[in-house]
């Protein structure tokens, strides 16, 4: 594996669009003018790449340049790192211009940056992690970096400047409290707090040892889900539905985004998965109890549960289905001896940890941490 430098001051930083264009348009202004002031708080110089302020309805419809502009990133030696602007639904469309593009893949090699993303972007780490590139999980530009408050929350806060070290014996344990997604993201939301709640559960281990360790590997629950449902478009339609109903090319994702991933060898296969602890958390969606069963009946059909030591799962966006998701996860595993700590702060839910790809980690429960050692 390749591991990038980690951050330090003066380093220039590029803001990346590979899946939503949402940071160019007018009303996001204020998000795209904060993120820029905190990035320079760390002494960091945030640039955007060529393609990035386009909008989103040229983002949507240009994946060729979203692809441009990652390569020109990893191309260009100024840029130490690369943070995405926010998620999305449909990264997976810039395969084609950059697995078969033998100046990017080289371009990595020669050239590591630290990769930053979450959401939509797990397709973009599994790609990086087929090409043998580390990456980091957890946070984003407009999700984390430009926080309305005026400032970052404070456990993330502290998890983005663990990036300016290498990451070894870097200890993650439960925040003290977590934060409600806003409902107002307008100029008028400037200085003003999420809402907050004292966190009641801290790590719970819903099943199997309270200490497990291997190598980091996974990301958003749906995303893995939808990378590997070939040919289950019309099964899965009555479950997504009312989510992307409204997204005009959401029919035609569920019949290619698995074909792509499958093309390009980017999702791990199952033997990969041996010794690995599963990271997973669900998205912004909320999906139903139904929904993540389905997700799940997927990698373990896969036999990604078959091979792996262990799983961690992020806290549920606002506390949402937070009981029925517990259930789901062992009904659906069917395996009492697999460890599986829940309620951990990485993924949607905030604050965010940040998760580094194939980095060991050791889990202790009953400490209430984990090691990445």
């Amino acid at each position: 594996m390749i591991y990038p430098q980690p951050l330090k001051k003066g380093d220039k930083v590029a803001v990346i669009c590979l899946s939503s264009g949402i940071i160019g348009e007018p009303y996001c202004s204020h998000e795209k003018a904060q993120g820029e002031k905190m990035l320079r708080e760390f002494g960091l110089e945030p640039v955007f790449t060529e393609h990035a302020l386009m909008g989103k309805d040229y983002i949507m419809s240009h994946p060729e340049a979203r692809a441009a502009d990652l390569k020109a990133a990893f191309l260009d030696d100024s840029v130490k790192g690369i943070i995405t602007a926010i998620g999305g639904i449909d990264t997976f469309r810039t395969f084609p211009f950059l697995m078969e593009d033998a100046e990017f893949i080289n371009a990595i090699k020669q050239h590591p940056k630290f990769f930053l993303g979450f959401s939509d972007t797990t397709n973009n780490h599994f790609m990086f992690h087929r090409l043998g590139l580390q990456t980091f999980y957890g946070q984003a530009f407009m999700c984390d970096l430009a926080e309305l408050s005026g400032d970052m929350l404070p456990y993330s806060k502290a998890q983005f400047e663990s990036c300016f070290a290498p990451y070894y014996g870097r200890r993650i344990t439960p925040s003290d409290v977590w934060y409600e997604e806003r409902s107002d993201f307008s100029a008028a939301a400037v200085g003003t707090m999420p809402v907050s709640h004292r966190e009641e559960h801290g790590y719970e281990l819903l099943q199997g040892s309270p200490v497990f360790e291997g190598q980091l590997l996974g990301g958003c629950v749906d995303s893995m889900g939808e990378m590997l449902m070939t040919g289950n478009a019309e099964r899965y339609e009555e479950f997504l539905a009312e989510d992307f109903g409204k997204c005009p090319q959401f029919r035609e994702d569920m019949t290619v985004q698995a074909e792509i991933t499958k093309r390009y060898n980017i999702f791990p296969a199952a033997e990969e998965w041996r010794g690995k602890i599963l990271f997973a958390e669900t998205s912004e969606i909320m999906p139903t109890p139904v929904m993540l069963g389905e997700y799940l009946e997927v990698l373990k059909k896969h036999g990604v549960f078959d091979n792996i030591s262990g799983i961690i799962i992020g806290k549920p966006m606002n506390e949402k289905y937070y009981r029925e998701y517990k259930d789901v996860w062992r009904e659906t595993v069917d395996n009492a001896e697999l460890p599986m700590l829940y309620n951990v702060n990485f993924g949607h839910g905030a604050p965010r940890a940040i998760l580094p790809y194939g980095a060991m980690a050791r889990i202790d429960a009953n400490k209430q941490e984990i090691t990445l050692t």
